[in-house]
């Protein structure tokens, strides 16, 4: 078993960019696997065809099931900001919380 390493906020590794390229993939990949399917192939063949396993494929429905390639980039555009956001709070909030404890003199 792997230990991780604490990380700073916004330091990423091998793993996050695997992860992040994968998640890229996920709304082309959605609608190419569509396609595969309408042509009439199997769903066992598609995934192989694909690359992915039937839980990445049922997440990938899940999520970009009836959206056109244009709504799929503009979620996944929407989803990076929405974490980019959630960091600089979470860096604000621990700036304001150790501000707030040396000002109380508990150092």
């Amino acid at each position: 078993m792997r230990v991780q390493e604490p990380r700073l906020v916004g330091e990423e590794d091998d793993r996050d960019e695997e992860a992040s390229a994968h998640s890229r993939a996920g709304g082309a990949q959605a609608a190419r696997g569509e396609r595969l399917l309408n042509d009439s192939r199997d769903l066992a063949e598609v995934l192989r065809t694909l690359e992915i396993s039937e839980a990445t494929w049922k997440r990938w429905r899940n999520q970009y099931g009836g959206m056109k390639a244009d709504g799929a980039k503009r979620l996944r555009e929407l989803e990076s900001e929405n974490a980019r956001l959630k960091r600089l709070l979470a860096e604000a909030e621990l700036d304001k919380a150790m501000l707030k404890e040396l000002a109380e003199g508990n150092f």
